[in-house]
C-alpha cells in the first residue's frame, strides 16, 4: 500500500551536501521505486523568524513561506525527519521551524494531552546523525533530544508511533559503513517506514 510521505530535511546547512542529504536521497529513491508519493521541505532554504514570545506563538501569523508546509503536514501520512545532532539537540533552526508550524492556531486548542489531535493517525521516523557512538547517545544520554522531539512536539500533535534511526561516528565514517546506511535508508523508504 503506497503512502504519502513528507520528508523534512533539518540540516541547517544547504550550501554543500552532507550525510543527512545523502540519507534523505536514499530514502526518497527507495520510496519512489516502491510507489510512495514524496514531498520534501528543506528547512535551511526557508526564511522565517524565530518566535520570541508566547503572544507571538499563540496569536501571531505564520510566515507565508511555511503555509505550504502546513498543507503538507495535513497531506502526509508519514513523516521522515533528518537532522544532525548539534550540541546534544536538533539544530535551532529545526526547532524554530516546528515552533512556527505547530502553533495553536493551526493545531487547534485542545484541553488535554490525550485528546484527539489534528495529526493523529500519522507516523514518523527520525533519522539523526552524530559524531559520538549512537549507543552512547542512546544509553548514557538517553537520547534525550530525540525523546523530547517525539514526546513534546510530535506526540503532542498526535503523530505516533515515531521510530528512530540513530547513526553515530559519522565524522570519520568508512565509505563501506556509509554505503550500508544508505542501503538501509533505501529499504526503509521502500517500506514507507
Amino acid at each position: 500500500m503506497s503512502k504519502q510521505i513528507l520528508l523534512i530535511q533539518g540540516h541547517p546547512d544547504s550550501s554543500q551536501p552532507h550525510l543527512c542529504h545523502a540519507l534523505a536521497a536514499s530514502y526518497t529513491e527507495g520510496a519512489k521505486e516502491a510507489g510512495h508519493t514524496i514531498r520534501q521541505v528543506n528547512v535551511a532554504d526557508l526564511d522565517f523568524p524565530f518566535l520570541r514570545s508566547e503572544e507571538e506563538f499563540v496569536n501571531g501569523s505564520i510566515p507565508v513561506c511555511l503555509e505550504p508546509v502546513q498543507e503538507d503536514l495535513l497531506w502526509a501520512q508519514h513523516f521522515v525527519i533528518f537532522f544532525p545532532l548539534w550540541a546534544g539537540d536538533m539544530p535551532a533552526v529545526l526547532k524554530a521551524f516546528f515552533e512556527q508550524l505547530l502553533r495553536p492556531s493551526f493545531m487547534g486548542k485542545s484541553v488535554g494531552y490525550f485528546d484527539k489531535k489534528r495529526l493523529s493517525g500519522r507516523t514518523a521516523r527520525v533519522v539523526v546523525t552524530m559524531g559520538m557512538p549512537a549507543v552512547i547517545y542512546r544509553w548514557y544520554f538517553r537520547a534525550h533530544s530525540v525523546k523530547s522531539l517525539e514526546r513534546n512536539l510530535l506526540g503532542i500533535v498526535g503523530i505516533g508511533p515515531v521510530n528512530e534511526t540513530l547513526i553515530g561516528l559519522t565524522e570519520n565514517m568508512k565509505a563501506t559503513d556509509a554505503q550500508n546506511w544508505l542501503k538501509k535508508l533505501v529499504r526503509l523508504g521502500a517500506m514507507g517506514k
